[in-house]
């Protein structure tokens, strides 16, 4: 144990080392270079002689010279301030105990007991049979318990047991110790203990003192790609460094048991759910990596009407619970929109800007009634995986982008198997799309996450590797039978 302590304590140093060496001395020793570089080139250019002697054109060799010299201090220039490639080492996603699936009659009839509200009842079960999640999802126990009074023990159990079983999972797959861990950021939107769950983490594993540790809370469903925006700025200006992603929603404390029909909708989309990802800046992790990230966009749209979409509030009788307003899929698209613009330039080929550049001046200068041009985004990712919020916003952004549906199956299928998983629904897309095979060496995938605020973040991997099948993870024993048909219901 001594041992293992004095080894961490040497690699901190060395760390510490490198790191003084690439932020403080390099800087200064390139300048000093380039400065070097400049006076001996100034010094040749005023030694006519030397030229004179040698028969050799003084003008043409300086220009040459000079030229040399400058490409020679852009690419140190460039070495020095390029920021480093992220790497994501491997990520484990979050499959509960048997004993935590709740089927939907099971669901409906513990909702029914609880409230005593019929009428309510059977408006979550016309919504849970259209809302195409299926038979095989997973609540908490606290949840299913008579009466309904979580208590914050519970909250705290349903926590270690996702975080704990998800973090030694991604552990185990990477061979990273806790110790090599030098920075944490985990979201949950909807619940913030004291201490935090960061705190919770740091303590179980006997973390090193120095970490760094962020809690975001109150972010909802797209908050898994903002903390891994601020692993990867982290990352950046902290050399030779692993950073661990923990992404989950807790819903002991938060099951609707009121009447209100706008916060009915969350209870029966919002499943039991987690990710926990291991991204690396160390260019040793190359062949290790299953993905390096090429981009990284937010979009948050804050006028009101997208502020109100998703509310956490109370209803008139003083029951608390998350509101989901009619517009929101109107809002995720217009939020989506948004983004690619800000997305688009950095990844569509050139044709594809310019025909939406030219049907922009089009519509804005000719004819305000001609049809938008979509982007064929198809042309710069070969795989989506767009946020399991609902049938509904997977539908829309389905049009909105004008995929196939072979392109959003990841997505509804992930819908079926685990529901609404809030910030962690992105990792079970990409996983199924490891299950099936289709990830291969150089693939490009689009990350697509909505929530509260009104967000709307992307991320766009790069495939290090082709991925070879089977894989373990949370498809592992069903995904033969995927894809299910989903049978569409008639609202009544």
């Amino acid at each position: 144990m001594q041992l293992q302590c004095l080894s961490s304590v040497l690699k901190h140093i060395s760390k510490l080392s490198d790191q003084y060496l690439v932020v403080r001395l390099l800087p200064y020793m390139s300048l000093t270079t380039i400065i070097t570089l400049i006076v001996y080139t100034l010094h040749l250019r005023s030694d006519e002689s030397l030229f004179a002697s040698q028969g050799i054109d003084k003008s043409s060799t300086s220009i040459l010279l000079c030229a040399l010299v400058v490409v020679l201090c852009a690419a140190i220039l460039h070495l020095i301030f390029r920021p480093p490639t992220i790497y994501l080492i491997d990520y484990a996603c979050y499959v509960p105990p048997a004993h935590w699936r709740v089927p939907s009659s099971t669901f409906i009839e513990h909702y029914r007991i609880i409230s005593r509200d019929e009428e309510s009842a059977n408006f979550q079960r016309k919504l849970l049979e259209r809302s195409h999640i299926g038979q095989e999802t997973f609540v908490p126990p606290a949840v299913t318990k008579v009466p309904l009074k979580p208590s914050l023990q519970d909250v705290r159990d349903e926590a270690r047991d996702i975080m704990f079983t998800s973090i030694d999972s991604v552990l185990k797959k990477t061979g990273i110790e806790p110790h090599e861990i030098d920075i944490l950021v985990l979201n949950c939107g909807l619940v913030a203990s004291t201490p935090s769950l960061t705190t919770e983490i740091i303590n179980w594993y006997k973390m090193r003192s120095d970490i760094k540790s962020f809690n975001l809370s109150g972010m909802g469903c797209s908050a898994g790609l903002v903390s891994i925006g601020l692993a990867r700025d982290l990352l950046r200006v902290n050399p030779k460094s692993n950073a661990l992603v923990f992404s989950n929603e807790l819903l002991t404390p938060n099951f609707y048991s009121g009447k209100d029909r706008g916060m009915l909708v969350s209870n029966c989309l919002f499943r039991v759910g987690a990710a926990a990802v291991l991204l690396s800046n160390k260019t040793k992790e190359v062949k290790q990596a299953k993905y390096s990230l090429l981009h990284l966009k937010r979009t948050h749209k804050g006028d009101d009407r997208a502020y109100q979409s998703i509310f956490r509030m109370e209803d008139s009788e003083g029951i608390d619970g998350s509101f989901l307003a009619k517009n929101l899929v109107a809002v995720a698209g217009e939020a989506l929109k948004t983004n690619i613009a800000s997305l688009g330039p950095h990844v569509l080929p050139i044709s594809e800007q310019l025909m939406f550049a030219l049907n922009y001046v089009g519509r804005r200068f000719f004819s305000s009634k001609q049809k938008a041009y979509i982007p064929n985004f198809m042309q710069a990712f070969e795989h989506f995986c767009i946020h399991a919020g609902g049938r509904a916003v997977i539908s829309e952004l389905q049009k909105s982008l004008e995929l196939t549906d072979e392109l959003v199956e990841p997505s509804r299928m992930t819908l079926h198997r685990f529901g609404n998983t809030s910030s962690s629904s992105l990792w079970y897309e990409l996983s199924y799309l490891e299950a099936k095979g289709r990830m291969k060496k150089n693939d490009r995938v689009w990350q697509i996450a909505l929530g509260a605020g009104f967000m709307c973040n992307s991320a766009v991997w790069k495939c290090m590797r082709t991925i070879e099948t089977p894989c373990d993870g949370p498809w592992a024993g069903c995904i033969h039978k995927y894809p299910v048909k989903i049978r569409d219901v008639v609202q009544s």
